[in-house]
C-alpha cells in the first residue's frame, strides 16, 4: 500500500536528493515517489487552526478552517478553499502557501482539506483518470468536497455565491475536476503547477467556470509539456495533461477566444524568472481562462520561498495569493447556480 501511495505522488512537495543531470523525467518522478516528505514536517510555524470532520460513506475525513480576523457570524463571507499536493498535508499546505495572511487582510474564511493516504501525512487527492491500483487507496473526494462545504455552511456564515477552489500540483488537479464536476458550488478555480487530468470526454461541466493557470515553464515534477512517452512507460498511472492541453480544454468549454491577449509583467527582480500573462476573453458571461507562464519558475507557490531547494525558482514577481484573490474576486456564482 505505502508504494503504491508513494506512486500517486508524483506531483509532490517532499525531500529528495539533486537528480543527476543526465536523468529522464520517468526517474526524477520516481525517485520523488519513493521518498517520504518528513522534511517538511519540520517546518516551523505550522499554523494552528480550527479542526471539523465530516463522514463520507464509512470514511471520517478532517479539513482545517482559518477565520479572518474581523469575521462576524451572520455576515456571509467567501471561502476559499486551498488544496495540497500529494504526499503533504492540509497544515503544511496552510504553512507552505501563507493563505491564511491574505485572507486575514482580504477578509475570506480559508479551508484546507486533507486528501487520503498513510499515517496522515503522505495524503493525496483523488484528481480523476487514475487506474484502479491507484485509486483502491484513495476516496470519493467530489463526495468529501461537497459534505465539506455542507457542513462548512452549518458552522459558518458562508456567501455561497463566492465559494472558490486553488491548489499547487495534486491540490491543483483537484480544483480542475471540482470546477468539472462541481460548477454548481464552484464560482472559480485557481491551479499552480497542477493541470487537468480528466480526459476530455469526461470534461462536461454544468456551466463554464472562470479558470487561472499559474505554472512555470522549469517545473519537473508536473512539466508544463506534460508527461513525456517515456515517463509514461516507467509510470504508466501518470495522467495529468500538459498546460497547452488543459488551457485549450477550459478556452473551448468557456465560449472564450483562442486568440490570447499576451501581457509580458514587468521584471522588478533579479531573481532568473519572467511572468508574461495570458487571457482568453470570453464571448459572453465571465468565465475567462487566464494563464500566468513563468519563465525559469519551478513547482514553487510564486511571492513565497520554496520550502526545499530541488523544487526549482519560486518567482518574486507576482505573488500567487494576490493574483488568485484579485481572479477569484472578479467572479461570483450566477444566481440561478446559488
Amino acid at each position: 500500500m505505502l508504494l503504491q501511495l508513494a506512486m500517486v505522488a508524483m506531483a509532490v512537495v517532499t525531500q529528495v536528493p539533486p537528480a543527476p543531470a543526465n536523468a529522464s523525467q520517468g526517474q526524477r518522478l520516481l525517485a520523488v515517489a519513493h521518498t517520504l516528505p518528513l522534511s517538511l514536517q519540520l517546518l516551523p510555524g505550522l499554523p494552528a487552526m480550527q479542526n471539523h470532520a465530516v463522514k463520507v460513506g464509512d470514511l471520517w475525513r478532517d479539513y482545517y478552517v482559518h477565520l479572518p480576523r474581523g469575521y462576524r457570524e451572520g455576515q456571509p463571507t467567501p471561502v476559499v478553499m486551498v488544496f495540497h499536493g500529494a504526499a503533504i498535508n492540509a497544515r503544511i499546505m496552510a504553512r507552505f502557501s501563507g493563505m491564511n495572511h491574505k485572507a486575514d487582510e482580504a477578509g475570506f474564511i480559508v479551508v484546507y482539506p486533507n486528501g487520503m493516504g498513510v499515517a496522515g501525512t503522505m495524503l493525496a487527492f483523488n484528481s480523476g483518470n487514475l487506474p484502479p491500483e491507484v485509486t483502491q487507496y484513495l476516496a470519493d473526494d467530489v463526495a468529501y468536497v461537497r459534505a465539506l462545504l455542507d457542513d462548512l455552511e452549518r458552522r459558518y456564515s458562508v456567501d455561497r455565491r463566492r465559494i472558490y477552489s486553488c491548489g499547487i500540483s495534486n491540490g491543483g488537479m483537484m480544483s480542475h475536476r471540482l470546477a468539472m464536476e462541481m460548477a454548481d458550488r464552484i464560482a472559480a478555480i485557481a491551479a499552480v503547477g497542477g493541470t487537468l487530468t480528466l480526459d476530455r470526454e469526461d470534461c462536461r461541466p454544468a456551466r463554464p467556470v472562470p479558470v487561472l493557470q499559474i505554472h512555470g515553464l522549469s517545473d519537473w515534477i508536473v512539466p508544463y509539456e506534460g508527461v513525456s512517452e517515456r515517463a509514461r512507460k516507467i509510470l504508466p498511472f501518470v495522467a495529468f495533461k500538459s498546460v497547452d492541453e488543459t488551457i485549450a480544454t477550459w478556452v473551448e468549454l468557456n465560449h472564450c477566444d483562442p486568440e490570447p491577449v499576451i501581457e509580458p509583467l514587468p521584471d522588478r527582480y533579479d531573481d532568473g524568472t519572467v511572468v508574461t500573462r495570458w487571457t482568453y476573453p470570453p464571448s459572453q458571461g465571465d468565465a475567462e481562462v487566464v494563464l500566468y507562464r513563468i519563465a525559469g519558475g519551478g513547482h514553487t507557490w510564486p511571492g513565497h520561498k520554496a520550502p526545499l531547494r530541488f523544487l526549482g525558482r519560486s518567482s518574486e514577481e507576482i505573488d500567487a495569493n494576490d493574483v488568485i484573490w484579485e481572479f477569484f474576486q472578479r467572479h461570483a456564482l450566477p444566481e440561478a447556480s446559488k
